[in-house]
């Protein structure tokens, strides 16, 4: 069976996230975390394969090493038609970030005229207007997302941002000419060829503006952006496998929560969820000083709850003011190596202990529990909110729960576990 897109997603939470839009819509879909085997064949039926990396943050030379890598076993091993770049619908990216160079890259490797980009995921209130972001009609900048802790988003013009990533020449497609339909698309695709422009920012307010660009985009070589065009992609193709409602989930559900993002919607779900149940913060000094000791105190505290009305919560999520400090004092990357190191060490205590649902936080920790658990392969279920799925690893028979960081409501966690209940 022909592999219609291969999706190269640069951290965890976004490949589960374009995985679900494209399952929800009938395709079938393989969720593969990590780099895949070289030399390894793919056989198996799939209307699309989702790679999962943890680059978004890598340096740009390592991160475009993967992408290329992951790009030649889709098209050598397993046929994809279509490549699909795809990164986070608030553009999470640095001045010095990886979404022109990987781009780039691809766009050498695919010999493609041009890379078309629609971050827009309407269904989660990310719409671009002008070329702009918006995120629940604000502009990034002033959305919230200027105070990432890892990329702080300082400007909503796609096109800016773009500018110290990339030599080439970018370009917009207006929203007049999106809502024109497909043929006006078209021509405006040929102009920017003409032009010389390489990255083709497109205007997005609705999910009917996704349908248009997906039909027009559907033959298209290489696209980049976020889940919703992936899911309209697999709307247009009017798939004939309606995605299974069979649960994953083991027969006793053993669960536990790991936040480590600081994002202002983890802030407000992490308060929250702490307000009715049990919860422990990390204390990054002992984070730091990597003590096994503390690792073991951790995981009895969670298995001394795992029999509570709600699944214990570990977190290292923290308002921005107190982010600052910690990252002052033991400093930015060290810290955060540390919690990552901490949660990378509890998942593999806590899976060791019979824990087998795993609701996770965050895109680098969702990556680093994944990681932890050896996970091969998995399998998409039920959306719990737009763009967080179950996806289940069935070899292990565990169930996880990735979600970005700004993704869900501020009931998300319980909405969780209601879900696999």
């Amino acid at each position: 069976m022909a592999v219609m897109t291969g999706v190269i997603a640069d951290d965890f939470t976004g490949a589960t996230d374009i995985a679900s839009f494209m399952a929800e819509q009938g395709w079938r879909v393989a969720l593969l975390p990590g780099m895949p085997d070289m030399t390894q064949r793919w056989s198996d039926d799939a209307d699309a394969i989702v790679i999962s990396l943890k680059s978004r943050s890598l340096p740009a030379d390592e991160a475009v090493r993967q992408s290329l890598q992951c790009y030649h076993w889709l098209k050598q091993q397993a046929g994809a038609k279509q490549i699909y770049f795809k990164y986070c619908s608030t553009f999470d990216s640095t001045p010095a970030g990886n979404i022109g160079p990987v781009s780039d890259a691809l766009l050498e490797a695919t010999g493609a005229p041009l890379i078309v980009h629609c971050p827009a995921l309407p269904q989660n209130g990310r719409t671009v207007i002008h070329g702009h972001l918006f995120v629940n009609g604000v502009l990034l900048n002033e959305s919230g997302m200027e105070k990432h802790p890892l990329n702080p988003m300082t400007d909503a013009s796609l096109e800016r941002l773009l500018a110290p990533q990339t030599p080439n020449a970018t370009g917009v497609i207006n929203l007049a000419t999106v809502q024109a339909g497909v043929q006006a698309v078209t021509n405006a695709l040929h102009q920017h060829q003409l032009a010389g422009n390489k990255h083709i920012i497109v205007d997005t307010l609705t999910e009917a503006d996704l349908l248009t660009l997906a039909d027009a985009l559907q033959s298209y070589p290489l696209l980049a952006g976020g889940s919703g065009l992936g899911g309209a992609l697999a709307a247009i193709a009017h798939p004939q496998h309606p995605l299974a409602q069979a649960s994953g989930f083991a027969t006793t559900i053993r669960a536990v929560i790991l936040s480590g993002s600081c994002s202002s919607m983890t802030n407000r779900q992490v308060n929250a969820y702490k307000a009715q149940a049990a919860s422990l913060p990390l204390d990054v000094a002992r984070c730091m000083a990597d003590d096994a000791g503390y690792i073991d105190e951790i995981a009895l505290w969670a298995l001394a709850h795992r029999h509570d009305a709600h699944a214990p919560l570990v977190y290292a999520t923290q308002p921005p003011d107190v982010l600052r400090t910690i990252q002052q004092r033991y400093g930015e990357q060290a810290a955060s190596q540390a919690v990552e190191r901490t949660f990378a060490h509890l998942t593999i205590a806590l899976r060791d202990a019979g824990i087998n649902t795993f609701i996770v936080a965050g895109g680098e920790t969702s990556g680093t529990v994944v990681e932890a658990l050896q996970v091969k392969r998995l399998t998409t279920g039920k959306a719990i909110t737009p763009g967080v799925p179950w996806v289940f690893a069935p070899e292990q028979q565990l169930a996880l729960a990735l979600k970005s960081g700004n993704f869900g409501q501020a009931d998300f966690f319980f909405k969780a576990q209601e879900y696999a209940s």
